[in-house]
């Protein structure tokens, strides 16, 4: 039986980020029901804009999601120009990586592991002390990466280049949220600590039911990473993790969990 053979499979990703998750669940015969709980809002912020002015100055600079560089970039087109011929560039994983290349730009370091973590361990051979490190990204992000290069030396310029905020139509994740306690929806993925509690905030006074369909086992959940994961278990929802952190291993290990 393969597993996600005619099963609904939730897709809590922002829309422009989804192509690739409901391919994989299709190619596999699953359904996939594409409700984010996430949009992505590119921003000309003042410290985006002022990063752009500063480009010459980076010594490295360090793009944790594709968003943050499609935002750059259709800011500060010229930001390649701008780059001085010794300034490095590192990636959080290989879809950003995709995305750099894109704009004809190679990545110096793609980690193993696809985390703020595995970047900062990347980082602790090389000497950042004094270094200028540009980190364009949302303000909702972790600040396990800021804070680990500058205890290594470094001068980390944080510039907000896109705001992440809940959908402004909320229609189509009540409606979600009524699926999944009704028993329509065999399973949830999620790809970020934001879309776990986006979900769960917007689901109001069903917010009980909610999580007692995922831990009542009627539904289940399927994390990108530990990350992810650690809103769920906050709550006691078990979640399926892969061991690389990308939708498509996700997606497998899902699979994997709904074949048994």
């Amino acid at each position: 039986m393969n597993g996600l053979e005619g099963k609904v499979i939730g897709i809590t990703r922002p829309l422009e980020r989804s192509q690739a998750a409901v391919e994989i669940v299709q190619d596999h015969g699953g359904i996939p029901l594409v409700v984010p709980t996430l949009e992505l809002e590119a921003f000309a912020s003042d410290s985006l804009m002022d990063l752009c002015q500063r480009a010459g100055e980076q010594d490295w600079i360090i793009f944790t999601s594709p968003a943050s560089l499609e935002s750059l970039f259709k800011y500060c087109p010229d930001f390649k120009e701008k780059l001085n011929t010794h300034c490095q560039v590192a990636v959080i994983g290989p879809r950003t990586e995709r995305v750099l290349n894109d704009y004809g730009i190679q990545a110096d370091i793609v980690p193993e592991d696809y985390t703020a973590e595995g970047l900062l361990k990347e980082f602790q051979g090389i000497d950042l002390d004094k270094k200028k490190i540009g980190v364009p990204r949302t303000f909702k992000a972790r600040d396990v990466l800021p804070e680990g290069l500058r205890k290594m030396g470094a001068t980390v310029y944080l510039a907000e280049a896109y705001k992440s905020t809940k959908p402004h139509d909320t229609s189509r994740v009540q409606l979600l949220v009524d699926e999944i306690i009704q028993g329509k929806v065999d399973a949830v993925t999620f790809t970020s600590p934001l879309t776990v509690t986006n979900l769960f905030e917007m689901a109001g006074d069903k917010k009980e039911q909610l999580i007692n369909s995922f831990k009542e086992g009627k539904v289940l959940a399927a994390a990108i990473g530990p990350i992810t994961q650690k809103p769920l278990e906050e709550m006691g929802i078990k979640s399926a993790i892969p061991s690389k952190y990308t939708v498509k291993a996700m997606l497998m290990q899902l699979k994997e969990e709904m074949s048994h």
